[in-house]
């Protein structure tokens, strides 16, 4: 039979069937080391094969069908290893928070690298912008809808408290596999909630002491959407590190970086100090904003040096 992954815990995994049978099933211990390096080689997303366990009502995937895209991260606790957070996926929301708590735009720009790398549309949502009540804070959220409209993302702003705009979230979403990411906190499944009532994903708070969100979701799931479509909501994360890719491909996954590159005087410009660097001077008139080459910097030590972002 051949089916679609739903939810996945770690060691089980819910197949929906092509006539909308759910069945848990499981992978055996020779397909789990077959050549797949990841912490999990089945993800939400994937087309697989499976069939019935005799004598048992679960089964066991026997196939996993070629993956269109897949979106990834460094493993926690083993750096040198990667997790699989959904796969098959139209595009990808992140969920960014100025304040409760605020989104650093190095782990926003981690998420858009690996998504520019495994060819997945991002989309931006700027959350909670009803909490943006004074003019320092409006300013600071001007600044951070032009430091990524300039790299060409789409930026909207939306509150799931107020349902602000969760009208165009819901049209970007129809008939569309979505998947939701963001630091835990940033109100992902509020906004599922928002454009999904029907959903009822459960709703974390806020820690008062760290001001950063509650784990709510625990494991990866996808849900059908009855405008159309399905959504993917994972984990709240932490940390998002990039793998398997090269210090000389880095500068590609920047959209601004790599518009400027071409103009550079060597074609292996690293853009650090090189001499007729185009990407530089770029920087300092404010076309590539210093936030996004930081990031370039930091991702491209980071990789030249193996290092994972939890340092």
């Amino acid at each position: 039979m051949k089916g679609i992954v739903t939810k996945s815990t770690g060691s089980w995994y819910e197949v929906k069937s092509e006539n909308g049978e759910i069945m848990l099933c499981r992978i055996r211990g020779k397909f789990r080391i077959k050549g797949i390096k990841t912490t999990n080689p089945v993800a939400v997303g994937d087309w697989v094969d499976y069939h019935l366990e005799p004598g048992k009502d679960t089964g066991v995937i026997t196939h996993i069908y070629p993956r269109t895209n897949y979106l990834l991260r460094r493993s926690i606790n083993l750096s040198k290893q990667y997790h699989i957070l959904a796969a098959n996926i139209d595009q990808v929301f992140v969920t960014a928070t100025l304040i409760q708590p605020e989104t650093t735009t190095i782990f926003i720009d981690r998420i858009l690298v690996t998504a520019e790398a495994y060819n997945i549309p991002a989309v931006i949502l700027l959350n909670k912008v009803d909490l943006l009540n004074t003019e320092s804070l409006q300013h600071q959220k001007n600044t951070f809808i032009e430091i990524y409209q300039t790299a060409g993302y789409h930026v909207l702003e939306v509150s799931a408290e107020t349902g602000f705009q969760t009208d165009k979230l819901k049209e970007l979403m129809t008939e569309k596999t979505s998947m939701f990411t963001g630091h835990s906190g940033s109100g992902k499944s509020s906004l599922i909630n928002s454009v999904a009532p029907n959903l009822n994903l459960k709703i974390g708070e806020i820690s008062k002491v760290h001001r950063q969100g509650k784990h709510t979701t625990t494991f990866a799931q996808m849900y059908d959407l009855d405008f159309g479509g399905h959504i993917i909501d994972t984990p709240g994360i932490r940390g998002f590190g990039v793998v398997d890719m090269k210090p000389e491909e880095l500068d590609s996954y920047f959209p601004e970086i790599f518009e400027h590159k071409q103009f550079c005087k060597f074609n292996n410009c690293r853009h650090i100090k090189e001499p007729g660097c185009a990407v530089k001077p770029a920087v300092q008139t404010g076309d590539i904003p210093l936030s996004r080459y930081k990031s370039y910097l930091q991702l491209l030590d980071e990789i030249e040096n193996d290092l994972g972002p939890y340092r």
